[in-house]
């Protein structure tokens, strides 16, 4: 058996986060999870995640700034990026896609399968070598 994929979920819902890590706990991943975005970037580090799902809008550090960072390391810059999004605002997210993440969800438009298809796909493609 291979080694599970490891998943960070950075999201400051406490009760999203849960949901989601417990889904994909159940989906077959090794999660973590973080409140905002300044944990987000130390778990990066020290989880070493091989997908991360992120909200745009959290206290301290938002996902934006986030992504930013994560890009300019060279530790962190090709570990994929899902955007977790409450807007249906599609300037932030073109922008957060044009920034290198891989792909986004709107909350309040997915379910919990609608999740573990979309970081299936977004892994598989990031082990296949692909860009976007």
């Amino acid at each position: 058996m291979s080694e599970k994929a490891k998943i960070l979920v950075v999201e400051d819902e406490e009760i999203l986060l849960a949901a989601l890590e417990e889904e994909l706990n159940q989906g077959g991943y090794e999660t973590q999870g973080a409140a905002d975005g300044s944990e987000g970037l130390e778990k990066i580090k020290s989880f070493k995640p091989d997908l991360v799902l992120l909200d745009l809008v959290m206290p301290k550090m938002d996902g934006m700034q986030v992504l930013k960072k994560m890009k300019e390391d060279s530790e962190t810059k090709n570990v994929p990026v899902v955007i977790l999004t409450n807007l249906s605002d599609y300037e932030r997210i073109s922008e957060a896609l044009s920034l290198g993440a891989k792909d986004y969800l709107v909350k309040a438009n997915y379910s919990l399968a609608d999740l573990l298809d979309k970081v299936k796909t977004v892994l598989s493609r990031n082990q296949s070598g692909e860009t976007k």
